[in-house]
């Protein structure tokens, strides 16, 4: 926190500088972050990629022609050929294995590690800003990011879907017909689930990019760290690891397009995404208010 000085009579006072309103710092962070060319493009390929995924579907898949890729996610892709409810899930089920947590970990890199490289965090400091408050700003400003990406990619994906099927192909995995704002609450719900894990990945991001430079080092090593969870997850002989494992509920966002939704392994994905978030922001709480400069 800076101090300004103004001499009175004999004596010299000094005066606190006031401090910046937390409304006005995560405004121009906003402002700041979706100016970047790069978070626009992020965007603009996150609204193209349903698009281009619904048309494939129609023109190339069929339900229940068993040609369709295999997998969980395959599963959905196929069955969303012909059903407007399961494309957006479907998407979010997709973009969750690599394309959200890279969009995660390209903000949580330019939040903290990008600004130092530029030498503009210094002026954060200089606001006057504290530093708890600062990474406050700049975790707002990550979940803005992925919650932008996450609802450009459902809106775009409930749009294609419905022109391409209409609105009498609202069914779940269980079979039951939807009316199109039933339809829509189970979509939100999976908005807000893949949200808080696309989250945990950011606050992962945040964590390294407080203790380097190098933006570059952040997503290769939140990337590296995805693959390497999805590895371990097929290997049956650490199944006493899975559990700790940030993907290992990645895929139960299918469970949203059953009727009744089971919520075990929702609630867990959850409670596993939450401890990431709180272990990760104190981790990088702890490196940036012992970071010198």
């Amino acid at each position: 926190m800076t101090q300004a000085t103004a001499e009175v009579g004999p004596r010299t006072v000094q005066t606190r500088a006031p401090r910046v309103p937390l409304p006005r710092l995560v405004r121009a962070e906003l402002r700041w972050i979706f100016r970047r060319p790069r978070t626009l493009i992020v965007l603009g390929l996150f609204a193209i990629l349903p698009v281009a995924v619904g048309i494939g579907l129609v023109l190339v898949d069929s339900p229940g022609d068993g040609d369709g890729p295999e997998g969980p996610t395959g599963s959905l892709l196929t069955a969303a050929a012909g059903n407007a409810l399961i494309l957006p899930v479907a998407m979010l089920a997709l973009t969750l294995g690599l394309l959200l947590p890279l969009t995660a970990a390209m903000a949580g890199a330019d939040a903290l590690a990008g600004e130092s490289s530029h030498g503009t965090l210094r002026g954060w400091l200089l606001a006057p800003v504290s530093r708890g408050r600062l990474l406050g700003v700049k975790t707002i400003g990550v979940a803005a990011v992925v919650l932008a990406a996450i609802t450009v990619l459902t809106v775009i994906a409930i749009i294609t879907g419905l022109v391409l099927n209409g609105t009498d192909s609202l069914f779940t995995l269980s079979g039951t017909t939807l009316s199109f704002p039933a339809a829509l609450g189970k979509i939100a719900v999976a908005v807000g689930w893949a949200a808080v894990q696309a989250w945990a990945v950011g606050a992962v991001a945040l964590a390294i990019s407080a203790c380097t430079e190098h933006p570059m080092l952040v997503v290769a090593s939140v990337l590296g760290g995805t693959v390497v969870f999805s590895v371990l997850r097929m290997l049956d002989a650490l199944a006493w690891l899975h559990p700790f494992l940030l993907t290992e509920s990645f895929m139960s966002i299918a469970d949203v397009l059953r009727d009744p939704i089971p919520t075990a392994n929702l609630a867990e994905g959850l409670l596993r995404a939450g401890c990431y978030i709180v272990i990760a922001l104190s981790l990088a709480y702890a490196r940036i208010v012992t970071k010198d400069g």
